[in-house]
């Protein structure tokens, strides 16, 4: 592994205006540790190009990320931007064992201590997951301050561990404030890109996607989702139902997941499947209906578009945060468990996306319309502001 992976050289950076805020972000391992990243950025980047004079992101390395950030250039903008991996995590996903902690986090500290200096960071942003561990404790070795971003409506063990060493919790849902310290928590929202938080597409723009997408523009299309590293429960179901789906008038795009091409089918006519989903805003902007996992991120741009979801939550994590996640929607979605997946559930998401499901359709809109909080992107930069003004 190089020890640094560059995105901009060092003569860029010194070159590069400062009057913008210096930011580390820390974060990845999954989407949801990164896609809230690049909304906060791209908004940022939109509405003043210079608001970031600097960007380093710790990311933990895996080769899951590297679909996600691909959109990290277009994000940035163009703020100067560095990728510090600091891999603390298994390749293959899942929490690092106590031992591997123990042995890894120190040599992470030391390694992010150097690029926080390098760069010099006024502010972190820690976006959740083992990685924002050895950035935060870097950051207060060096006085520099330090924000967490919830992003889920359960707050992960990161944040409860390292909100003591946090000068701010940003939360995206109302659901985890309860009871929380009012002088230190904020309420935010989460961050969505600009393309997001413009809300509804019109239909003319929804059928525009979808034939940018090859499908026919004019039938409903199922968009299929599985989280950036792919769901084998819905790749299974939709092996087995899509040519049925496809028969009854609705098309599908499904995404499989990195390195799970072989989970999906062959293309066919009103079927096509996909590793990674980019951009995501076209194929949900496409979609007469969603079916997905309960990530925090895909219910916020779900939920912004304000397109119907079936919601699948993953079944083994132990605080069941899909399923508080999709609570938080309300009635705009529908929670299922994964047991459920078969020939009624496939009759169901066939008539959700027909003509005679308008109905129940505009019924789940408009109750995301009521649930959704609004975009936290100018909330959560400002609190970044700030607390880089008071260092």
């Amino acid at each position: 592994m190089p020890a640094l992976t560059l995105t901009s050289t060092n003569a860029e950076r010194s070159a590069a205006p400062r009057t913008g805020l210096r930011l580390a972000l820390a974060g990845g391992g999954t989407g949801g540790h990164i896609v809230p990243g690049l909304h906060l950025l791209a908004t940022a980047t939109e509405s003043a190009p210079e608001a970031i004079a600097d960007l380093v992101w710790f990311t933990s390395g895996r080769a899951v990320e590297e679909r996600v950030l691909a959109g990290l250039e277009r994000a940035s903008g163009r703020t100067p931007a560095e990728r510090v991996p600091l891999p603390l995590e298994p390749e293959g996903g899942g929490a690092p064992s106590r031992s591997a902690l123990v042995l890894r986090t120190p040599r992470a500290v030391v390694r992010a201590r150097a690029a926080l200096v390098q760069h010099q960071a006024e502010v972190v942003l820690g976006l959740g997951g083992f990685t924002a561990l050895p950035v935060v404790l870097a950051a207060r070795s060096l006085s520099i301050p330090v924000a967490l971003l919830e992003i889920n409506a359960s707050p992960g063990a990161a944040t409860r561990w390292l909100a003591r060493f946090s000068k701010r919790v940003l939360h995206a849902w109302p659901a985890t404030m309860h009871g929380a310290e009012a002088t230190r928590n904020v309420l935010t929202g989460p961050p969505l890109a600009p393309e997001f938080a413009r809300g509804a597409p019109s239909v003319e723009t929804a059928a525009r996607a979808r034939a940018e997408l090859g499908f026919d523009a004019g039938r409903p299309l199922l968009v299929v989702l599985g989280g950036s590293q792919g769901a084998s429960g819905l790749n299974q179901f939709v092996r087995a139902h899509a040519p049925g789906m496809v028969a009854s008038g609705v098309q599908v795009l499904h995404q499989t997941g990195p390195g799970r091409a072989s989970e999906g089918l062959p293309a066919f006519t009103g079927y096509r499947a996909i590793e990674y989903v980019d951009p995501a805003w076209r194929a949900l902007a496409a979609s007469t209906a969603v079916l997905c996992r309960g990530g925090a991120s895909t219910l916020a741009e779900v939920a912004a578009l304000r397109r119907p979801a079936v919601v699948v939550p993953y079944p083994h994590h132990a605080d069941h945060h899909q399923e508080k996640n999709a609570a938080e929607l309300g009635d705009g979605v529908r929670v299922v468990v994964e047991e459920r997946l078969g020939l009624s559930m496939r009759h169901e998401l066939v008539r959700l996306c027909a003509p005679a499901g308008a109905a129940e359709r505009a019924r789940m809109s408009e109750a995301l319309a009521r649930a959704m909080p609004l975009d936290g992107s100018a909330k959560i930069r400002a609190e970044l502001e700030a607390l880089g003004r008071k260092r």
